[in-house]
């Protein structure tokens, strides 16, 4: 096993070109959302809970609605609701206008509370944003006085400093996890055959899953490099905010890492080309790379996309590493998303192994 190990290692090092496009792929997307959105952050959709039967508050509410700016959701009915829904990711933000809201005495009450996550920033921003401009629109028709009759509490269901880099920083983990791995060994091991080294290894005594895990395990150190390079430069480049233990991360990483190095293995099973491992690995990794959460929340997809998309292998993944990166979570808070991804690679293991064969020409 070790002999395989260091040489899968050794062939890996000496295809210098393979292991730069390895890296290079996901660090050019670094750069490319560390420069343009490292200070931003993603729509998303709102929900409003209207206690009150005024008429300011259900005007409110209708100009809430009819702006466009954002879906609007009326089915949550209490804060202890709206606070799980946002930690869920189902809504980015959601409204709450009190009972009486809205009645021109000195007692009624004249805050709306927003209930947000700072992740979420440019929804947060253009959502204060509409409700001061009606404030000040009220007040102004209300009073015949610039100025405001109510007030905003925004209440964030996570304290810590978020932006939409750190969401982006956190899917181009998993990106560069599934990029490297399932593309890397998918061609790696067709070249293999067709340069006939899989055929020489067939002399010696070696099983077909001693085989698959020194493989496995010598991309790792790949899988190391790449997410060691891309947290650095999120953090000292681009100030990203990281509040997950390093370890936690790393060993996430590697997970992810197994995961899709078993798929690739499973493409090779497949495919006895080169150019077929390209195809067949370009047609799974990209339509993942854009369903799978790397660049925005699979919560807002449609219904029944959303019901397919979070059973890919990369989906819940994500769902992990941004709960340890970005909330310094356990990696079981959510158990379905640590279930998903072991069922992936059970599934996946046994089908290289029953599949893949080191004889194939």
């Amino acid at each position: 096993m070790l002999k395989l190990f260091l040489a899968d290692l050794k062939m890996l090092s000496r295809n210098r070109q393979a292991s730069f496009w390895a890296l290079m792929f996901p660090i050019m997307f670094t750069f490319i959302f560390g420069f343009f959105f490292g200070k931003n952050s993603t729509n998303g959709e709102i929900a409003i809970i209207n206690n009150s039967n005024t008429e300011i508050a259900q005007t409110f509410e209708k100009t809430l609605t009819d702006s466009g700016l954002f879906k609007i959701h009326t089915d949550i009915k209490d804060e202890n609701t709206a606070v799980d829904q946002v930690k869920d990711g189902k809504v980015a933000a959601v409204v709450v206008v009190p009972d009486n809201f809205g009645v021109l005495s000195p007692d009624a009450p004249r805050t709306i509370k927003v209930i947000d996550d700072p992740a979420n920033a440019t929804t947060n921003a253009v959502l204060l944003g509409f409700i001061d401009k009606f404030n000040t629109n009220l007040t102004f028709q209300v009073n015949k006085i610039e100025g405001q009759i109510f007030q905003v509490e925004e209440d964030k269901v996570n304290k810590k400093t978020l932006t939409y880099f750190d969401f982006v920083l956190a899917g181009i983990l998993g990106l560069a996890l599934m990029n490297s791995s399932i593309i890397g060994v998918a061609i790696g091991m067709n070249k293999y055959r067709e340069d006939k080294i899989l055929k020489r290894i067939t002399t010696a005594p070696i099983k077909i899953w001693w085989f698959i895990l020194g493989e496995v395990l010598s991309r790792l150190i790949m899988n190391v490099v790449q997410i060691s390079i891309i947290l650095a430069i999120g953090k000292y480049i681009f100030d990203a905010h990281i509040y997950g233990n390093l370890f936690v991360i790393f060993g996430v990483a590697m997970v992810g890492g197994i995961l899709f190095q078993l798929l690739g293995f499973v493409i090779a099973s497949f495919t006895k080309t080169v150019d077929a491992a390209q195809g067949a690995a370009t047609a799974i990794t990209i339509p993942m790379m854009f369903l799978g959460g790397v660049f925005f929340p699979i919560d807002t997809l449609p219904g029944w996309l959303f019901s397919i998309v979070q059973y890919l292998p990369i989906a819940p993944l994500l769902r992990i590493i941004r709960g340890v990166v970005l909330e310094g979570a356990s990696v079981f808070a959510t158990p379905s998303n640590a279930i998903i991804v072991m069922v992936w690679i059970v599934g996946a293991l046994l089908l290289a192994s029953w599949k893949f064969r080191l004889s194939d020409e």
